[in-house]
């Protein structure tokens, strides 16, 4: 029984040994593939300026919600109590829309979200197609990511095949443009069915609404931030008026008890 036992780990650890002799190894570095694809960076550009564009978006409301509060704090112990609860409220509102507006930015279907499936997405799966192919290609059995959180204590330069994914993407960029421009001659010369026609229309019309809707959401906070401002423009120019009542009215009743106290002497 147990030479049977050792007779099969032999056979295992022979049959492993020889398995992994004959396995094809090779790794990327996928940051590297990225930084020289003129594409990504330009689109990571793109991307990186529309999100330094929604966070000082967002970072202005905050600094005005701050503002709120501070204006709160200050004037809290002269407003009566409704005017508290009106300016809390208003407060609560701006805190609202913050959060929305955030969303609407950074959400998991937000504007960052679908900027980046338009803009990086496809570059990202162009250079997996080409690692794809170069794989089947040279028949490797496994392709390693060097920038990813795979721990790789020693790799050998011959097996990084990023510079062979790079001249793979060139290449593939090359035949597409050639492709393209082709195409476009053909198109120029062929008249578009009605079908075509109208399908056409259908997307522009589609994309066009996705626009209107963003494009309507954005004003409507805007609008509505706007009135929260006149509003509470209002209020404080109503708070004026009474603090200057007031003072006013202890004005008069101070020159009034000092008139009198001079008919008295």
């Amino acid at each position: 029984m147990r030479k049977i036992f050792l007779s099969i780990v032999l056979l295992l650890t022979v049959s492993i040994s020889w398995s992994q002799r004959n396995q094809i190894i090779a790794y990327i570095d996928m940051e590297y593939i990225l930084e020289n694809v003129p594409e990504y960076l330009e689109a990571q550009n793109t991307l990186d300026e529309k999100v330094v564009k929604w966070r000082k978006t967002l970072d202005k409301e905050a600094r005005f919600i701050e503002v709120l509060k501070s204006d709160l704090a200050n004037e809290k112990a002269i407003l009566t109590k409704d005017l508290i609860e009106e300016k809390e409220e208003e407060i609560a509102l701006k805190q609202d829309e913050l959060r929305r507006l955030e969303s609407l930015y950074f959400g998991p279907n937000g504007d960052m979200f679908l900027l980046r499936k338009q803009l990086v997405k496809p570059i990202q799966d162009q250079v997996y197609n080409a690692i794809q192919g170069i794989a089947a290609r040279k028949k490797y059995d496994f392709v390693f990511d060097k920038s990813s959180e795979l721990v790789m204590l020693y790799s050998n330069k011959k097996y990084d095949i990023s510079d062979l994914v790079l001249a793979t993407i060139d290449r593939t960029r090359l035949i597409d443009n050639k492709n393209a421009k082709r195409e476009e001659k053909k198109n120029a010369t062929k008249e578009l069915t009605p079908q075509q026609k109208q399908a056409l229309a259908k997307k522009e019309a589609a994309v066009e609404k996705q626009l209107s809707d963003r494009e309507a959401k954005k004003k409507a906070l805007e609008e509505r931030r706007k009135e929260l401002i006149r509003k509470r423009e209002e209020k404080r120019e109503l708070l004026r008026k009474k603090k200057e009542a007031l003072r006013k009215k202890k004005e008069d009743q101070k020159k009034e008890q000092e008139k009198k106290d001079e008919n008295n002497n």
